[in-house]
């Protein structure tokens, strides 16, 4: 009956372990202090990154001071199990008058974007920026101007909700399919920034929440 019994337990155990192994892999969650230690890459200057508290929670603030460089993570990320990218974000302020479609107009307050690998040179690389657009009509997309391996996406535009917490949640695999007409099977890396080298500008974002999901469910942000 003991053995039985410790079998049994054993057996409980094991099968917990494993509904917890597959629910983590289910989900890949990054905190703010995770972003915060990813690498920084320098576009012009550096954007100040630091930790801060709102509502009760942790979140990464960026503050463009008319600089610019991005928190990344090089990682190999599978679609076919967490295609959904969410994250919750606030800005300040925007860039009113800008022309986001020329390189001195392509500063945004806030973006988040993901990276996809065409090949082994540093430049292949196709990128769909999720932005906060300073003028752009919300769901528009259009080619950066520096490269056309990267697509921009309008999530938010304009003063409205400037201030707000905003939640976010996007289906990765039908973006770039949209964007690119590629349909991925996995994304190489993430990124957030907030930017104003082009333009001089200099407005403060702030990020939480930040994952890749199975589940389409939105984040909750900080009140």
């Amino acid at each position: 009956m003991m053995t039985m019994n410790y079998a049994g337990c054993c057996w409980a155990g094991g099968l917990m372990l494993m509904i917890s192994s597959a629910a983590e892999a289910q989900s890949l969650e990054f905190s703010a202090a995770d972003i915060a230690g990813w690498p920084t890459r320098s576009f012009e200057g550096e954007t100040r990154y630091s930790l801060v508290t709102q509502a009760g929670q942790q979140v990464l603030q960026a503050e463009a001071n008319g600089r610019a460089s991005a928190k990344y993570l090089e990682q190999e990320i599978d679609l076919t199990r967490t295609p959904y990218l969410s994250w919750c974000w606030k800005v300040g302020h925007i860039y009113p008058g800008l022309d986001e479609t020329t390189k001195a107009g392509d500063d945004y307050p806030a973006r988040v974007y993901v990276a996809h690998k065409t090949g082994i040179l540093p430049w292949q690389v196709q990128a769909v920026n999720y932005v906060w657009s300073n003028n752009q009509p919300l769901d528009t997309h259009w080619v950066n101007a520096f490269t056309d391996r990267a697509q921009l996406l309008a999530l938010q535009s304009g003063r409205q909700d400037v201030g707000q917490w905003i939640a976010e949640v996007r289906d990765v695999r039908e973006d770039f399919n949209r964007l690119f007409g590629s349909r991925l099977d996995e994304v190489d890396g993430v990124a957030l920034m907030s930017d104003g080298d082009n333009a001089g500008g200099d407005a403060t974002a702030w990020f939480s929440g930040l994952r890749f999901s199975a589940s389409a469910e939105p984040p909750t942000c900080p009140k």
